[in-house]
């Protein structure tokens, strides 16, 4: 389709702006990705869902888009100053590229689940060390860092003073700003300012993962890897950088301090965040139990939820809020929205059994126009619940339709032709959302469920009910309800 005009609330500017790629047709967009030591938890899956939906609307408005999302494998320190990964190393005793491993796989394993594209690129930041150490000195060249006893920090005062940009993003004064990194907790005292973080770590002797530098034998700071990896493959400054709300500060701001301290560059043009992932009105909190795990959602083995809930049934939950807004996680709400999603893929079942014979235009301009808001929510910031709720006007129609409170004839053939074609694909294309119960064996089963209720039409039209009651009631059973309508009967999942 033709590219249409583009909105983003820019987190940088604080405002909603035209988005003009720095290339026509092409858009280069960076996501911050996990720390692979441990499994991904809700308010990840939140924001790579949410980037997933972005970067496929990207793709259906025609652009090309290059889209990179990390895997941190080494840099991200606790609050105790231990490595993320070599904590999971030594919990679990494996090799550190072991838990990386693990905990990688696992990761994808559950983006899979959520049905989301994989990126064009998935850098890791071990495999970048190189360029880490020369973005480093590029730093010290330019008079942003300096180097205390092997290891290398960032100059913050020296950089606001030339460049008077830091904290605009976060929209933290470097002179509030005390030590709210976690990179370098056990050496404080090295650093000329408490908002000074480290972009070179000077390693223990005990520490796990370590390689050589000029400065000693250490580990990038966490900030480094997305500077670097983002630079190498989108260029110098590209389109869109995205992450959680909770990395505007200190690791978003300080990847800015880091570009535009070693080449003079801002690293983007437009960065985006994803918001807060509630449950029952609270953060989530494993101290006080008010939490829960993707695998506890699906299977219900938790105090939160009164059953389990689908993967989709989960997402169509997540998009029903923008991406920017806070969601607040509650079992009403996932019954809801499960409902919901139910009712969206039952519609698609339905339009695809009407047949269609035009006598007229009369229902064109209230079909295209629900088609049509789709596309312009999705374009304004990517806002996916009014976006959903324009579906939903088309859900009615289509039921409306069915059930003949609608003449299906009074739309035209291209009106029609468009709905057949269109409202799938924004559904799937778009919104990466698809029926369960279509699996490996979608075709058999639609095969068999066919024969059923032809044998159960036949025995509706010899007045044989004790048959076709016999019939409806067994699928019921087996959690399949057959609904019976103007044009035949249909079946779906109960």
């Amino acid at each position: 389709m033709k590219i249409k005009d583009l909105y983003l609330q820019n987190s940088l500017s604080k405002s909603k702006e035209k988005f003009e790629p720095i290339s026509e047709g092409y858009i280069g967009m960076y996501v911050c990705g996990p720390t692979v030591y441990s499994d991904v938890h809700l308010g990840n899956v939140r924001t790579f869902t949410s980037f997933d939906v972005i970067y496929r609307t990207l793709l259906f408005l025609g652009y090309k888009v290059r889209y990179v999302r990390n895997i941190t494998d080494v840099g991200h320190l606790l609050d105790d100053g231990e490595d993320r990964i070599s904590r999971g190393a030594r919990l679990d005793q494996l090799e550190p590229m072991e838990v990386v491993q693990k905990y990688t796989n696992s990761f994808h394993k559950m983006m899979d689940i959520f049905n989301t594209k994989k990126p064009s690129i998935e850098p890791r930041a071990t495999q970048h060390i190189l360029e880490q150490i020369e973005m480093v000195q590029q730093i010290l060249d330019n008079g942003y860092g300096y180097v205390v006893d092997g290891s290398v920090y960032f100059d913050t005062l020296k950089f606001q003073e030339d460049k008077k940009i830091y904290g605009d993003l976060s929209g933290r004064k470097i002179e509030d700003l005390f030590s709210e990194t976690r990179d370098d907790l056990k050496k404080q005292d090295q650093k000329r300012h408490p908002s000074d973080f480290a972009i070179w770590m000077k390693a223990d002797p005990e520490h796990l993962m370590k390689w050589n530098s000029p400065w000693s034998e250490g580990f990038p700071g966490w900030h480094l890897e997305c500077s670097v990896m983002s630079t190498k493959y989108l260029g110098e400054t590209f389109d869109i950088h995205g992450g959680g709300n909770d990395l505007k500060f200190p690791h978003h701001e300080n990847e800015i301090a880091q570009n535009v301290g070693a080449c003079n560059c801002k690293p983007c043009n437009y960065w985006l965040h994803t918001n807060m992932l509630l449950m029952n009105g609270k953060k989530m909190s494993k101290s006080d139990g008010n939490t829960i795990s993707p695998d506890e959602l699906f299977t219900g083995d938790s105090p939160h939820v009164s059953k389990g809930y689908s993967p989709m049934a989960v997402k169509f939950f997540m998009l029903q809020s923008h991406y920017s807004s806070t969601l607040d996680l509650t079992d009403d709400a996932l019954a809801a929205s499960e409902k919901g999603y139910k009712r969206l893929m039952e519609s698609l079942k339905t339009l695809e059994g009407l047949n269609h014979k035009s006598s007229g235009n009369d229902l064109d301009n209230e079909v295209n126009s629900s088609l049509d808001e789709f596309i312009a929510h999705m374009c304004d910031d990517f806002n996916t619940p009014r976006a959903i709720a324009s579906l939903f006007e088309v859900v009615t129609k289509i039921n409306s339709f069915k059930e003949g409170h609608l003449d299906l004839s009074q739309i035209s053939a291209e009106t029609f032709n468009r709905l057949k074609e269109d409202y799938p694909k924004y559904i799937d294309d778009v919104l990466g959302l698809k029926n369960e119960n279509d699996g490996g064996n979608n075709d058999a089963l639609n095969g068999i469920m066919e024969l059923v209720l032809d044998l159960r039409q036949e025995a509706r039209a010899n007045k044989d009910w004790g048959t076709a009651d016999k019939i409806r009631d067994g699928l019921a059973k087996s959690k399949i309800v057959v609904k019976d309508g103007k044009d035949g009967s249909n079946w779906q999942f109960s």
